[in-house]
């Protein structure tokens, strides 16, 4: 069974039935060195014991396809220059690839012991007979926190603050989920950030580009009408309070829910990084079933995150919060923006943009003819939603702020 592992401006629909796709693909295995083997450039799994839960008898020994993330993992665990094994993929060099995961798992007589260690493998099953892939090598004291059940808790969160929000949109990487919430009672007027703003997106060219990387049709207008909220572009300075949480089940990151300022105009997200709570997935030792080890705790896990999502989206999806933070927008947005090409290019250094993120943000500057501060944070926000990557398109809108500041 092939899984899809990317999804980008996906339905709340969408997004639950590919992380209900993916669930019933996924096996969790505690597994020795000595049972894992690199050939061809696949990991292969032999002597291990089938898989016995809720769904059957899953047998697990096979090859399976790391992806790009796990490839890291294993570089990191067995201390592989991480560019070394990458370009040994990418070269077709399977047979030193295979050398060096091989040598290092298993030694070498008289020269390396073999590795003692077990790791917590994160697998897809394929078809009988065929290959699944690997999306996460890492150690065997990692606490695992599933993309649904980290779904299904935010959403009992926002249900137990009585709070009236809204997932308006859904992105799954192989590494990470991210989702946004706004709340569409709790606005207000921010006039300086937003004076003579244009959505950058009637630009068709940069439409097609945000339309490029979307799994679905455009949220916002039909928002807007569905709510008599049409507008021209430009006419009407809204802000909605909102907020954004990301997950990650292969190790590279955390969970973490951080508030954000939504545009109505063009649906930009302005998070408000400092406000940020994560939570890392690390945990005890596991056995050598995950699932027995999970089951003791993970409803704890999970009440725990209904719990901060309830807290969280209290304050933030109040008007309080909102009106304070649009506030400080205000006092920073109005400073000109005099020789845009030369702004750009000092906030790009600073920042660490890349050449190719840097002409995306000054082409959307330039379409929504904002010439200030302002202009630069919803540039790089708007710019982040034509990202294929989620992660780096949620770490540019963390930058939106600090780049207004730098003009």
């Amino acid at each position: 069974m092939s899984v899809p592992t990317c999804i980008r401006h996906a339905e709340l629909s969408d997004m639950v039935a590919l992380l209900e796709r993916q669930q019933a693909a996924k096996v969790d295995l505690v597994v020795p060195a000595a049972a894992i083997h690199a050939r061809e450039g696949f990991l292969k799994l032999s002597g291990v014991p089938p898989v016995l839960d809720e769904r059957g008898v899953t047998a697990v020994d096979g090859r399976y396809r790391p992806t790009s993330a796990a490839d890291s993992q294993i570089a990191a665990k067995l201390e592989i220059p991480g560019r070394y094994l990458t370009r040994l993929r990418a070269d077709e060099r399977l047979d030193l690839y295979d050398a060096n995961v091989n040598g290092l798992l298993h030694g070498l007589p008289s020269i390396a012991e073999a590795d003692q260690r077990s790791f917590l493998l994160r697998l897809f099953t394929g078809d009988p007979g065929g290959e699944g892939v690997l999306r996460a090598f890492l150690s065997d004291r990692y606490g695992m926190i599933d993309n649904l059940d980290v779904l299904t808790a935010v959403l009992d969160g926002i249900r137990a603050a009585d709070a009236d929000a809204r997932i308006r949109d859904c992105d799954l990487s192989e590494t990470s989920m991210h989702c946004k919430v706004y709340a569409p009672k709790v606005s207000a007027l921010a006039p300086n950030f937003l004076t003579g703003y244009r959505n950058p997106f009637a630009n068709p060219d940069l439409e097609a580009d945000r339309q490029r990387v979307a799994s679905t049709v455009d949220f916002w207008r039909p928002l807007a009408a569905r709510e008599g909220q049409g507008y021209r572009p430009g006419s009407e300075p809204v802000v909605f309070a909102g907020f954004r949480f990301s997950n990650s089940e292969t190790g590279h990151h955390a969970l973490t829910l951080k508030p954000e300022l939504v545009v109505r105009i063009c649906g930009n997200g302005l998070t408000l990084p400092i406000f940020a709570q994560t939570r890392r997935h690390l945990g005890e030792r596991l056995t050598d079933d995950p699932h027995r080890w999970s089951q003791d705790t993970y409803r704890k896990k999970l009440a725990v995150i209904t719990a901060e999502t309830r807290d969280t989206v209290t304050e933030w999806l109040s008007p309080a919060f909102l009106a304070e933070q649009v506030a400080e927008l205000e006092e920073r947005a109005a400073a000109p923006v005099r020789e845009p090409e030369k702004t750009l290019e000092v906030v790009s250094k600073k920042l660490g943009f890349t050449d190719t993120e840097r002409s995306g943000v000054l082409a959307h500057f330039i379409a929504a003819g904002q010439l200030s501060a302002a202009g630069i944070a919803n540039a790089v926000t708007s710019y982040s939603q034509t990202v294929p990557d989620p992660a780096r398109a949620d770490a540019l809108d963390d930058l939106a702020l600090p780049a207004m500041a730098l003009v």
